[in-house]
């Protein structure tokens, strides 16, 4: 933008004339963040973790692959999304050893990050085993501690001291988004399976209305009766009833 009288304007926004240049790379950083997001509305569970360990190995420095390790009960370990059959080891490892940097990253430190896997005495069974299949280095990142289920984000590389003080602050606010993400698509979930269950239980009260001629707040006492009497969830016995057209004891 020029002046009457000449002199050139920086636009709006933009810069001061002291800027070098060092927060373009964090600029990029965050419109591509904030893409990945956009990107991951409407989908399912499933589908976000999917594209969080694709991101994670897309973005962070020095990924090779990667992993979601899954704690369930404090006790069982897996992976529920990973990028490639040795991040998807290193989770079954886990769980039959019962260590790693990833349990740690969840139960303890939130953040791991080892730069020689096999010569950490952290992990004296794990991290020989580990680094005989090839992981050199890795980077674990806690991403949520939900009632008796933690997750956590973590990437593989072959190579030893692979990842940065930059790999770490990628990793981390990926992690934190990827977090967002995940607890949005459960919500998601919950809501449209809750939708579906209401308009199943709607139509079994419909049907007991119709065949013994009762109010719909009889009807559901009858279903309610029955699913306390069996031990089974209410919509299961209302879906029995709208496929089948009968109440089983």
């Amino acid at each position: 933008m020029s002046t009457p009288g000449g002199e050139n304007l920086k636009q709006p926004g933009q810069p001061s004339a002291q800027d070098t240049g060092t927060t373009a790379a964090l600029d990029e950083l965050a419109r591509r963040l904030a893409e990945a997001a956009r990107g991951m509305q409407q989908l399912d569970p499933q589908q976000v973790l999917d594209r969080v360990v694709s991101l994670a190995v897309a973005m962070v420095p020095g990924a090779d692959q990667a992993t979601i390790t899954m704690v369930r009960a404090r006790r069982h370990v897996y992976s529920a999304a990973a990028t490639g059959d040795l991040a998807a080891w290193f989770d079954a490892l886990q769980n039959e050893t019962g260590q790693g940097p990833c349990l740690d990253a969840m139960w303890q430190q939130q953040t791991v990050r080892v730069d020689d896997l096999a010569a950490d005495p952290r992990w004296p069974v794990l991290g020989p085993r580990a680094a005989a299949r090839g992981v050199g280095s890795m980077l674990c990142l806690q991403l949520f501690v939900h009632e008796d289920t933690l997750g956590a984000l973590d990437l593989l590389a072959h190579e030893k001291a692979a990842f940065t003080d930059e790999s770490e602050h990628i990793g981390l606010l990926l992690a934190s988004h990827a977090a967002i993400a995940v607890a949005d698509a459960q919500k998601l979930e919950h809501a449209a399976i809750a939708l579906v269950n209401r308009d199943i239980i709607g139509q079994a009260k419909g049907i007991l209305m119709e065949r013994f001629k009762i109010t719909a707040d009889q009807a559901f006492d009858v279903l309610a009766k029955l699913s306390q009497d069996t031990n089974r969830k209410l919509h299961a016995i209302a879906e029995d009833l709208t496929h089948a057209g009968t109440l089983d004891r």
